[in-house]
């Protein structure tokens, strides 16, 4: 899946003010029930269903039963549409975490699995670049979350940040190789042991060269099994790693 669309690409100023409700809202509509949020609700089960391929103003329009024209008084376009579909998804609920005063590793963790299940129900995601995100209320509720988990671990204001951008990192690689093997499948229509099994005699005869020696004493059941073994190892590693870095700063 390759990246399609960018945070932050409309009108920035208009996006933060719909994101944080500043702007004047819409004297008249011309359907009564018509609001912002569920524009944004709309625009998020396309994207869920279809891609983002199959987002556009007109399509909204058309899910709503409103004409397209109706939108715009209420978002200008597409580009800030998406960024208050990414804060939409990114809805923090505190009371499903555990409190960042018990510690921050399981925070961390809890945060982990929460935005594991946020890729997996929303796999749009994965078609946004966002480099340069803009911060909603939803997305600085989980940013507080974090903050507050990694105080007074010792770590530097700018080493705390830099922990949550790698660990974001690392959440959105596993992500992104989770869904692009479920995706394999449905695109080329080869099941995941056929297509090993068709490079079996290559390989066969690759590990029987003596050029891969290490390779060739894996056990047989290395590369079997599903992806949830993969997150839960990276993740302990991951963690495993900031705690070291936490230990070095408190002596």
């Amino acid at each position: 899946m390759t990246t399609t669309e960018h945070s932050g690409s409309g009108d920035v100023s208009r996006s933060l003010e719909l994101l944080w409700g500043l702007g004047e809202r819409p004297s008249r509509g011309p359907k009564p029930g018509l609001t912002l949020d569920r524009i944004v609700t709309a625009a998020v089960a396309v994207a869920d269903a279809e891609g983002l391929g199959a987002l556009s103003m007109r399509r909204v329009a058309t899910d709503l039963g409103v004409g397209t024209m109706s939108l715009y008084r209420y978002v200008p376009g597409k580009a800030e549409l998406l960024d208050l579909m990414l804060d939409k998804v990114a809805e923090f609920d505190a009371d499903a975490h555990p409190d960042p005063a018990a510690g921050w590793r399981p925070a961390m963790e809890a945060l982990a699995h929460a935005t594991r299940r946020q890729y997996q129900q929303h796999p749009w995601l994965l078609q946004v670049d966002q480099t340069r995100p803009l911060l909603g209320p939803n997305a600085l509720d989980s940013l507080e979350h974090s903050v507050r988990a990694l105080a007074g671990t010792g770590l530097a204001d700018r080493e705390k940040i830099h922990v949550l951008v790698s660990f974001g990192g690392f959440l959105t690689g596993i992500a992104r190789t989770e869904l692009h093997s479920a995706l394999a499948e449905q695109r080329t229509g080869v099941s995941d042991a056929d297509f090993w099994q068709a490079q079996e005699p290559v390989l066969s005869k690759a590990m029987l060269s003596g050029r891969y020696p290490a390779l060739a004493v894996l056990d047989e059941d290395t590369f079997a099994g599903d992806d949830a073994p993969v997150f839960e190892l990276g993740l302990t590693a991951f963690l495993d790693g900031v705690a070291a870095l936490i230990a070095a700063r408190t002596g």
